[in-house]
């Protein structure tokens, strides 16, 4: 495989690092759900009793639930200035949260909000809930859409994706669209701030209206284009290791998608069962102008398919994503520190990112190596260094501690690291490198696990 991809000079000067704009997109989120604060409290004169301080704290859960809702779908809207300046995976981090937030908020709203009613109307729980749903207007959409938004919340919790298939998890997550629908047009209806607020029901469509827009054009139209555009096909499969394959894709003016080293686009292969889930693998050779590589290891239904494609098929690709490029680069040194299949997106920086860089590859055994013979040959053509960590004859595995770390590299503080394998590994790695000295700033790691 070394032979489809030209090597190219690395540069001699390090770049800056971009700075990203997660702290300034993270102040504007919490500045947003402050305003809803404002709203609530600019329309509630004062709180009396406790069915009112019931239905109060009921509504300004039910407002800062509408607004986490919007949030939710626009950090899933895969805007570039998210997903390739504060990286996916970071991104990923803040939409489970907005998640979390959104159903605590949802459960708050109800049981306040019917405690609330129940009270002022000296009624039960049960006749007042059955009243607020068949009598209240908009609220059987609602609960509709309260159902769905509370079954996708059970099944994005950690215990359940252990025991469900990424596809299944994909699709079910995809109805939060449908449930965020079913639950706006009430919130206009029976929100006490929007009933003859123009300025705040103006304020509330443009928020979702602009959510939608986002959504729209870089979920659907945008990859349209990309795909009708460049209109790729599978060239070539080869085996790398056991169970990994790599996949070389083919297309017109590729270069002009921007794609960068370390970075990944969603695949759907439109061939062998494969295109109804879009799954996200890293480019694992710099991309040229008519040809892409990615390496895929068989961990699932999907990822084992994958080695049965055929040349010619075709590809929808969604991209490219991703942060964890050489703009993160603070050090002219650079440690990369793989395990697994996590070596694809290190395998296209060890070739281009500037500087000195060492690369070290940890797997079980050495027939486990996948792109072995490639970086062997990248190492000698640029003068870098390949280490690698395997098993002991009897499995043991070798010891990647703060200590052994530094002992290997003592100047370890003054490199950028950057890290890529299983979550399990990269957590416990991450660990090690703060306890070794080196800053947070300059540890660069992607996870996958979406």
């Amino acid at each position: 495989m070394t032979t489809v991809y030209e090597r190219r000079a690395a540069p001699p000067v390090t770049p800056p690092a971009r700075r990203s704009p997660a702290g300034a997109v993270l102040a504007l989120l919490w500045a947003g759900a402050a305003a809803v604060v404002a709203m609530w409290w600019a329309d509630t004169p004062s709180v009396v009793g406790a069915a009112g301080w019931l239905t109060g704290s009921g509504r300004i859960a039910g407002l800062l639930c509408g607004y986490a809702c919007a949030v939710l779908v626009g950090l899933m809207a895969r805007v570039p200035l998210l997903e390739r300046r504060v990286g996916s995976d970071r991104v990923a981090r803040w939409h489970a949260m907005a998640g979390r937030y959104t159903i605590c908020l949802l459960v708050a709203h109800i049981v306040l909000i019917l405690l609330g009613y129940a009270a002022q109307d000296r009624a039960s729980i049960w006749h007042e809930t059955v009243t607020v749903v068949l009598d209240y207007p908009d609220m059987l959409k609602a609960t509709f859409g309260t159902v769905i938004l509370l079954s996708v919340g059970i099944t994005s919790a950690r215990a359940a994706r252990r025991r469900l298939s990424y596809e299944f998890w994909y699709y079910v997550h995809l109805l939060t669209y449908v449930a965020v629908f079913l639950a706006f047009f009430h919130q206009l209806t029976l929100g006490n701030e929007f009933n003859g607020h123009r300025l705040a029901t103006a304020a509330w469509y443009a928020l979702y209206l602009g959510v939608a827009a986002l959504v729209l054009w870089f979920r659907v139209l945008a990859p349209v284009r990309l795909n009708l555009r460049h209109r790729m096909r599978v060239q070539s499969v080869h085996r790398e290791a056991p169970g990994v394959y790599s996949i070389v894709v083919h297309g017109r003016r590729l270069d002009e998608l921007g794609a960068r080293p370390g970075q990944f686009f969603r695949w759907r292969f439109l061939g062998e069962g494969l295109g109804w889930t879009s799954t996200p693998y890293s480019l694992s050779a710099p991309p040229r102008p008519d040809l892409m590589r990615i390496t895929v290891k068989a961990l699932g239904d999907h990822s084992a398919a994958v080695s049965l494609l055929r040349p010619g098929t075709r590809v929808w690709a969604e991209g490219p994503y991703g942060s964890m490029t050489e703009d993160r680069q603070t050090s002219p040194r650079s440690l990369l520190i793989a395990a697994g299949v996590g070596i694809t997106p290190l395998r296209a920086l060890f070739e281009t990112l500037p500087g000195e860089v060492t690369l070290l590859y940890r797997a079980r055994t050495a027939e486990d190596l996948a792109l072995g013979a490639e970086l062997e040959a990248i190492a000698r053509w640029r003068g870098a260094k390949v280490l690698y960590a395997l098993n002991g004859p009897g499995g043991q595995r070798p010891n990647l501690t703060a200590q052994s770390l530094r002992a290997s590299f003592p100047d370890l503080a003054g490199h950028d690291v950057y890290l890529c394998g299983p979550h399990g590994f990269a957590r416990d790695l991450y660990e090690e490198l703060r306890a070794a000295g080196v800053p947070d700033r300059r540890i660069h790691h992607e996870s996958f696990e979406f």
